[in-house]
């Protein structure tokens, strides 16, 4: 009898440990400029010492997740060239707006010093880049993130699929394509409708398998067949293993070959030191991204995707060289590449690339990614029919055109190397977001997912409805 009570004691115990320590408190608020009111978007919104974290969306909102054993911790709500608002957890007011003062270093204050400091923007990237390995992680690490990830044109959605994933990595000086991992864990949407866009695409995924495409209709094709055509067209581009792996992660991969911001990212780029901005109380540098002697190009496998050149801006800290921030574009820029964008995106801007880093223990961790490109579907008729096409009755020019959009933010940052090696064993390592998986309720009540925007909010809602219209 006392062996009994002693075990329902413990478990007892450990029920309510565990109970206070997945028991959530949920604080939401909106972000704005103190003197215009204008909506702050990507502000950071973080517990203090921690990986908690989550960033404003367009509309400036915010919604955070704060675990009981965090309510006596600070709130700290940070964007660059702003000063950071800070307050204790417990005495936050829950949907309250929040208005950040702009905080501006002077320029000539901070670079006309007697230390020998590089002042010219090649110069500040430069130096950057030489103190990667000091500001990137050196050790193995994991991090689960929330993605969405999304297709559109200008009207609405066509697909949008959510979940939760696992990033794997073993250190900046290995490289990413056999020491990096991505795993999909859970999914809480999924809604796919492109099966009747995706005509062209099929053309071409027969002919990358060797197979002669003929005359094909939609009702000819397997819906296998065409599931296969259409995972096979965003692997290509926009898969998780190219965002992780491929030349636009310029910071974590700026040691491989060829690699945009590396040894001889001058022959493409060129940097412009623009002023100095505040981040959190630590001085950064603004640095203007222009194009450079020479094209850039992403020698992506049966792609044309060559021929740009890179717009944009880098944000490094000025204590230690460590990126913050990179805002990237690719624009078509030689003559092939422009008639090709026009005629099948219509855009010139074919890959824009924002990735944003956290401080922790004094290593820069990827904190959010936005990618966004232009999608080659039939829609983007490129034949010598497209001047009769766009004349035919009902014809609008806002559905033809289609574009993706990944987010990703990532909150937990773990080090342990039991916890790590425990997870390398079980996973299944598979970056798939098309795999099939039940939904769990459970997990994402204590997840920190991406808020939407009021926009975003409108079109998920209209496609899932048009989601269950066509399943019906």
């Amino acid at each position: 009898m006392r062996n009994f009570r002693k075990s329902y004691f413990l478990a007892l115990v450990f029920f309510l440990i565990t109970a206070a320590t997945f028991a959530q408190s949920e604080l939401k608020g909106k972000v704005a400029d103190f003197l215009t009111f204008q909506p702050i978007e990507s502000a950071s919104v973080y517990i203090k010492n921690t990986t908690i974290g989550s960033i404003t969306n367009a509309d400036g909102n915010f919604f955070l997740k704060v675990p009981q054993q965090h309510l006596q911790d600070t709130l700290v709500i940070s964007s660059i060239g702003y000063k950071s608002f800070n307050v204790v957890i417990s005495e936050f007011e829950n949907g309250s707006d929040i208005y950040l003062e702009e905080d501006v270093a002077s320029l000539d204050e901070v670079v006309i010093v007697a230390d020998p400091r590089p002042t010219t923007g090649n110069g500040i990237v430069q130096r950057a880049i030489e103190k990667l390995p000091n500001n990137l992680p050196e050790m193995a690490y994991l991090q689960k993130g929330f993605l969405r990830h999304k297709e559109r044109n200008k009207k609405e959605y066509k697909w949008l699929i959510e979940s939760a994933i696992t990033l794997y990595d073993s250190s900046y000086a290995a490289g990413a394509k056999d020491h990096l991992k991505i795993n999909v864990d859970e999914t809480r949407k999924s809604y796919d409708l492109r099966d009747i866009d995706s005509l062209f695409t099929f053309s071409a995924y027969l002919k990358s398998i060797g197979s002669k495409a003929g005359n094909i209709s939609i009702n000819s094709v397997k819906t296998s067949a065409l599931i296969d055509a259409i995972k096979w067209n965003d692997s290509r581009v926009n898969g998780l293993e190219n965002l992780f792996k491929g030349k636009l992660n310029l910071v974590r991969n700026s040691d491989v070959t060829g690699a945009l911001l590396g040894k001889y990212t001058l022959e493409k780029h060129q940097f412009t030191l623009d002023t100095i901005l505040v981040d959190n109380g630590r001085k950064l540098y603004k640095i203007k991204i222009s194009k450079g002697a020479e094209f850039v190009g992403l020698n992506t496998p049966n792609i044309y995707n060559e021929g740009f050149e890179p717009k944009g801006w880098i944000y490094i800290y000025y204590d230690n060289y460590a990126i913050k921030r990179v805002e990237y574009e690719l624009v078509a820029a030689s003559e092939v590449q422009k008639r090709r964008s026009k005629s099948l995106f219509d855009t010139q801007v074919i890959h824009k690339f924002i990735i944003t880093y956290k401080d922790y223990d004094g290593k820069m961790y990827p904190n959010y990614i936005y990618y966004e490109t232009p999608k080659l579907v039939n829609t983007g008729d490129r034949s010598s029919d497209r001047v009769k096409t766009e004349a035919v009755a009902g014809f609008d020019k806002d559905e033809q055109y289609y574009y993706t959009i990944q987010e990703i933010l990532f909150t937990d940052i773990i080090q342990d190397h039991e916890l790590i090696k425990q997870e390398l064993q079980q996973n299944d390592w598979s970056a798939d977001i098309f795999s099939s998986k039940p939904y769990n309720e459970s997990f994402w009540k204590n997840y920190n997912v991406l808020l939407e925007s009021k926009e975003e909010e409108k079109l998920i809602q209209d496609l899932s409805k048009r989601a269950s219209l066509y399943k019906g």
